[in-house]
């Protein structure tokens, strides 16, 4: 009989042993952080560019569920979504910050395993945590992570800038993490009915990855700088790709034309949706978390794009009175509805 893996309750640490414990591993590699965990405050020289912050709060129950999303995961997760908030603004993240609110069912071990989750992505991106703090929750899980960012003023790009005419451009392909959350929550609702069924998730590795493991399109930024294009407007797609271009068309005082058949859709995503009886467009509309970029470009830049996958032009900015299009395949024009992720809906 395996032995039982040892658990340890927070309370053996305290608060100062535990953050000396997550933290103690995590070793700068930005010039900028000149001073990270351990003292009253972080302290970060900028070395004259402009400070880019975003933060994300993320909810147990509400964004994520621990039934079948892995704490090195969720740890991962967590500052993927902060970062792709830095790129959006075409600046390079530099630091982090997290804080946790966490109930007494959690062990030191699970802690390791979250923040095991959050150094390879620190790792990953080249960023370095800062800082943070840990408090008790008496509603499970809540992690709060601020991410802090560099740009030259003239390279930072915003959601106001798009302009009649302009192309509309994103990244990747879209509608996948929706199908991957689908194909969880079915199997969670299958768990709970039959605890011991083994769960069917044959073909959905690319579904549930882009789930449950996002990354954040720094590449997408590089490639920017090296071929000489600056965005005129410029967004991540979290929300669902309708909601996120209305962002970007209501702040610049614009209009818009999606064209449906130029939307990326995965096979995978396309297969799986019809197997849930979903329109696999709609997915790629409405589902949210692909955590790819969604920007407007001038006409003239369309040929840095051309030849490179990474990206697809769906459409294009119009006149506001215009309101907000979705052509579809066969030339029928339909207005756009923002039906993505809302924060408060019940």
């Amino acid at each position: 009989m395996a032995e039982d893996k040892k658990v340890t309750p927070i309370s053996t640490l305290g608060e100062f042993g535990l953050i000396n414990r997550l933290t103690g591993g995590f070793k700068a590699v930005n010039s900028g952080t000149l001073k990270g965990v351990g003292d009253d405050a972080a302290v970060i020289d900028s070395q004259g560019k402009k400070t880019i912050v975003s933060t994300d709060l993320l909810v147990e129950g509400i964004h994520f569920d621990l039934v079948y999303t892995p704490l090195k995961h969720l740890g991962y997760k967590s500052v993927i979504v902060n970062l792709s908030d830095i790129y959006a603004m075409n600046a390079t993240p530099q630091q982090i910050t997290v804080s946790l609110a966490l109930s007494s069912r959690f062990t030191v071990e699970a802690l390791d395993e979250l923040y095991a989750g959050i150094q390879l992505a620190c790792k990953h991106y080249q960023v370095d945590l800062v800082g943070g703090d840990t408090t008790s929750s008496l509603s499970g899980l809540v992690i709060s992570v601020t991410a802090i960012g560099t740009a030259n003023a003239e390279d930072l790009v915003y959601r106001n800038g798009a302009k009649e005419g302009d192309l509309i451009c994103v990244t990747g392909d879209l509608g996948a993490a929706y199908l991957g959350l689908q194909i969880l929550e079915r199997e969670k609702r299958i768990y709970l009915e039959h605890p011991d069924l083994q769960p069917e998730l044959e073909d959905a590795d690319y579904l549930i990855g882009r789930q449950l493991k996002p990354e954040a399109r720094k590449d997408v930024i590089e490639y920017f700088k090296e071929f000489d294009i600056k965005p005129t407007a410029m967004m991540d797609l979290s929300d669902g790709l309708s909601s996120d271009v209305m962002h970007i068309c209501t702040q610049s005082g614009v209009g818009c034309q999606i064209y449906e058949g130029e939307v990326p859709l995965s096979e995978d995503t396309y297969n799986m949706a019809l197997k849930f009886n979903l329109d696999p467009i709609t997915c790629a509309l409405n589902g949210g978390e692909d955590y790819e970029l969604l920007f407007t470009i001038e006409p003239q830049d369309e040929t840095k794009l051309a030849g490179d996958q990474t990206f697809s032009v769906i459409g294009q900015i119009t006149r506001k009175e215009e309101g907000y299009i979705l052509v579809t395949k066969s030339n029928n024009r339909h207005p756009l509805k923002a039906q993505g992720w809302n924060h408060f809906s019940g």
